[in-house]
């Protein structure tokens, strides 16, 4: 590995391209694109997660500052998030890929809103965006560009990032709480005025 900036842009673009590819599924109103986007965004989420896996096992066993060894360190930040993913986000993916492909027989079938508001949930789009925001800060690490070298920066700079973290969250919450909502059977009118009287 000659730089840590060859080894770190392709796990920028794969993450990035994953949270993007995410941000989109919600917005598939047909249940035959909706499997293949979320086979996409499955293929992308394994591949970053080995690339990640891959970097951080080889800076492991390095050792002194070798290159391999400097992007491992500044992949620690993307760590946490690539762990959430492992968990909880490939599973839910897989879990829509394969409920998509119930739906999926017709070129034209509909995706219920249900399917939707699964692939809307914080958990797929929020960790898949938050690993790709973080890995962004290593390739800027590696290309020798210290944007925290002056002074007063770092704090600023954390503050804007965890703003826009809970932005992305919100978002998706409330995104993936419209699609759940319209996904729940409508009640008959006369059944909610047939209701026990409270006096």
């Amino acid at each position: 590995m000659e730089s840590p900036l060859a080894a770190l842009l392709p796990i920028v673009v794969v993450w990035l391209a994953a949270g993007v590819v995410a941000d989109g599924l919600p917005r598939l109103d047909r249940a035959r694109a909706l499997r293949r986007r979320a086979g996409q965004l499955l293929i992308l989420t394994l591949t970053g997660l080995t690339l990640t896996v891959t970097v951080l096992a080889v800076g492991l066993f390095s050792v002194g500052n070798a290159p391999a060894d400097q992007a491992a360190t500044a992949l620690n930040l993307a760590g946490l998030p690539a762990l959430v993913v492992t968990v909880c986000t490939v599973r839910r993916v897989r879990r829509l890929w394969a409920g998509a492909g119930a739906f999926a027989a017709a070129p034209e079938t509909p995706a219920p809103y249900g399917l939707r508001a699964a692939a809307a949930h914080p958990l797929i789009g929020l960790p898949l965006q938050v690993t790709g925001l973080l890995t962004v800060p290593a390739v800027i690490a590696a290309s020798d560009t210290d944007l925290f070298a002056a002074p007063g920066v770092t704090g600023p700079a954390i503050t804007v990032g965890a703003l826009g973290i809970l932005a992305i969250g919100v978002r998706h919450a409330l995104r993936h709480s419209r699609l759940a909502e319209r996904a729940q059977p409508e009640t008959p009118r006369s059944t909610r005025s047939a209701g026990p009287l409270h006096v």
